[in-house]
């Protein structure tokens, strides 16, 4: 199951830093590399400005926080909890698509 919640959280991610940097936001590269940095550039340019729903920066945090004790801890995520990161990530990436197709 860590591996599952580990691939949603990388899923989000990438997602993340393409909607960035596809909308040409004032990001510093280096930035976007670290989760920390893309989360918050996240929030700051896409969520904060309306362009991408609330929810979807709340689930970007929630599956990192997933994610991180998956890959750090000596406890696995249950069934449940990985197809939660699972299908949140699925509906993130749907939204960031949507997103960046309005871009075109």
């Amino acid at each position: 199951m860590s591996g599952a919640c580990n691939r949603a959280y990388y899923a989000m991610f990438d997602a993340a830093r393409a909607a960035l940097l596809a909308g040409k936001e004032p990001v510093k590269p280096e930035v976007i590399k670290t989760h920390s940095g893309l989360i918050a550039a996240f929030s700051l340019h896409l969520i904060k400005s309306g362009r991408i729903p609330t929810v979807y920066g709340k689930s970007l945090r929630q599956v990192d926080q997933i994610r991180l004790i998956a890959d750090y801890s000596d406890e696995e995520p249950d069934r449940e909890t990985a197809a939660s990161s699972i299908e949140q990530a699925n509906q993130f990436v749907q939204a960031v698509a949507s997103y960046l197709a309005m871009l075109l």
